[in-house]
Order: structure tokens, then C-alpha cells, then sequence
């Protein structure tokens, strides 16, 4: 560990220097991405510093205690070496979560996609089950939400809805709710009271910006088409639904909850970067998981990630056999107490990852 640590502080006073380079500062992504990687070890380097002080203190108490002291300044000496063990261990503990291997889109706004699976009516009303608590989510973390698209089936409930979720470490909190959700209710429609399964599902990507995924014109065939449901004589008469497909990998996006096809085309082409950005990014992550033999990250979307039981107020996440009983403060957006053992779980994977590469 403590030879990453040299490494890092020795990355990050070249990078100051780099920042105070008359070249660079003219350049300005180049200048942002220092400043960026600058940003992010400071924290580090100042916790190491402070850990590398703390050895000296603790290096000149040791010799305190070798020399001959009277007894009222020996209690003191020791009192001191005690507490600044005790610190040690503490800023070793933290420097030691700071070295883990970050996830470079967890500071990203995301787009979110939800489906109901299986279970007709019943799993499209929990796909919007899962869209409320998400948002409800969003507002209690500060987050803006802007619902991009939506596919509203017969019951009320939606076949599809995508959403873009906007604010500080959105997708840090929300990546691992990639996968299949699983609700066990009776439904509304049943006589006999007799509990249904029902699944939704829920794709979580990074938003992907224009200069971190290049989309060559070429590659995308554009479709403009009348826009079909709602909208009165508007449909009938305007082409300003857009269908956008990524040739290269065969991504299909669609948008026509516009009026404008402009802004449809800007909504499908935002969605659009995100999933070729997801696409290219997960495959990148597979491959690393292979190599390791062990499934980090955010889980294959098809694994039934989380159980939602009515008759018992339960959640259970089956990834870290964790089992709430709170199922009411769950769906009224109270995630927190999902997310953070999540958080923690993933760390942990990854401390003894790190212990394994060192």
C-alpha cells in the first residue's frame, strides 16, 4: 500500500506542475481533465501526508521513551504514543478505501430505463411502482428528474419509461439497481386474493457526453414517421417521430413524445450515446471479469436482483441476502437503507481485491 502512496503523491506534484504550464492552461480539455485527476488525489495525498507526519510524532515519542524521563513526563510520553498508534491505525484504514479502484462514471447524471417483464398488466403498473420510488428517491437526494420517453400500457402502468436523473453522484447511488425486480401482490384484478409474481426490469447508464463517445454521422440511420397514440389531428398530419439505429452494434431508439421532431431527434440521440456508451463500457467490464473470475460491478441485467413482498411489508435483496421489513418506506423512496449495505458490500469486494493484486 504504501508504495501506491508514493506513487500517488509523486502523480499528483507532477500534475501541479503540469497545471501551471503555460501550454497546457492554453489548452482547455486538456486542463480540465488534469485539473480533474488533480481533484481527485488531492484528497489522498493530503491524508498521506498527514500519515506520514504522524510517523515522525510517533517515531520521536518512541525515542522519548528510550531516554530517561521521570515518571509524571513517562506517563505523558506513553498517554501520547498510545493515541497516535490509535490514530495510525485509523488514517491507514482510510487510506486504504481511498486507494480502491473508482468507478470513473460515478460522479454522471444517468439515463434510466425501466420495462414491465413478465406478468402483463400487473408488471407494467410495478414498472411504474419502481419509476415513483426512483423519483421519489431523486427529490429526497436533491435530484432533478426528466422523464424522456414513455410506452403507457392498457392498466395504467407502463410498458416502458426512460428517464434521465440529474445531480451530485447519481449514478454512484443508483448503478446497482441494474437487473430484474421481482414483485409478489395481489392484484387489483383478482378475485380469488390469490398472490401473482410479476417482474420488472431496470437499466441503469451513465449519461455520455459528446466528446467521450464518438458517433460518426454514417452510423446512424434516421427514420421519420408519423407519431401514433394521443396528440389529436397533430399526429395525422406531422412526420416528428424519429427513429435512430446505430448500425455498428444495431442500438434502436425511438422518440415520439414530442411535437417538434428536433426535439425528438435531441432526446433519441441522448439516449442513443448513452447506450452505444454502455454497450462499449460493459463489454470493457466483462472482459476484466472474466479475467478475474469473480462478477464485480453493477451484475448482469437478466439476474433478479431484488424481491418486493406486499403480503409481508418484506424487500429482500438477493445479491447480499439482506431482508427488510419496511416495504411502505422503500417504495416511498427511502433507499438509502438498500443502497448503503450495497455501497458497502461493493467495498468490500473491492478491499479484497486490492489485497489480492498487492
Amino acid at each position: 500500500m504504501m508504495d501506491r502512496l508514493v506513487e500517488v503523491e509523486i502523480r499528483y506534484d507532477e500534475l501541479n506542475e503540469l497545471l501551471s504550464d503555460p501550454e497546457v492552461i492554453n489548452d482547455t480539455d486538456r486542463l480540465m481533465k488534469l485539473s480533474k485527476e488533480e481533484a481527485d488525489l488531492r484528497e489522498t495525498v493530503a491524508k498521506y501526508r498527514k500519515y506520514k507526519n504522524l510517523l515522525t510524532e510517533l517515531e520521536d515519542t518512541e525515542e522519548m521513551l528510550n531516554d530517561s524521563l521521570d515518571k509524571e513526563m513517562e506517563e505523558l510520553a506513553k498517554e501520547e504514543r498510545n493515541a497516535l498508534k490509535a490514530e495510525k491505525e485509523t488514517l491507514e484504514e482510510e487510506l486504504k478505501f481511498m486507494l480502491l479502484p473508482k468507478d470513473e462514471n460515478d460522479e454522471r447524471n444517468i439515463i434510466m430505463e425501466i420495462r414491465g417483464a413478465a406478468g402483463g398488466d400487473e408488471a407494467q403498473l410495478f414498472a411504474r411502482d419502481l419509476f415513483e420510488m426512483y423519483q421519489k428517491y431523486a427529490d429526497n437526494q436533491g435530484w432533478k428528474t426528466e422523464v424522456l420517453n414513455t410506452s403507457s400500457g392498457s392498466a395504467g402502468g407502463f410498458k416502458e419509461i426512460t428517464v434521465m436523473i440529474v445531480g451530485t453522484n447519481v449514478y454512484s447511488k443508483l448503478k446497482y439497481e441494474n437487473g430484474a425486480h421481482r414483485v409478489q401482490r395481489i392484484p387489483q384484478t383478482e378475485s380469488q386474493g390469490r398472490i401473482h409474481t410479476s417482474t420488472a426490469t431496470v437499466v441503469v447508464m451513465p449519461e455520455a457526453e459528446d466528446l467521450e463517445i464518438d458517433i460518426a454521422e454514417n452510423d446512424i440511420r434516421v427514420d421519420i414517421y408519423h407519431a401514433s397514440g394521443a396528440g389529436g389531428q397533430h399526429v395525422n398530419k406531422v412526420s416528428s417521430a424519429v427513429r435512430l439505429t446505430h448500425e455498428p452494434t444495431g442500438i434502436v431508439v425511438a422518440m415520439q413524445d414530442e411535437r417538434s421532431q428536433i426535439k425528438n431527434r435531441e432526446k433519441a440521440m441522448k439516449i442513443l450515446r448513452s447506450r452505444v456508451y454502455d454497450k462499449i463500457t460493459g463489454e470493457a467490464q466483462a472482459e476484466v471479469d472474466a479475467e478475474r473470475k469473480s462478477a464485480v460491478g453493477t451484475g448482469d441485467r437478466s439476474e433478479r436482483i431484488r424481491t418486493y413482498n406486499y403480503p409481508q411489508s418484506r424487500v429482500t435483496d438477493h445479491r447480499i441476502n439482506l431482508t427488510i421489513q419496511k416495504l411502505d418506506q422503500i417504495l416511498a423512496g427511502k433507499l438509502d437503507e438498500v443502497i448503503e449495505p450495497l455501497l458497502m458490500w461493493e467495498q468490500s469486494r473491492k478491499m479484497e481485491q486490492l489485497k489480492n493484486d498487492y
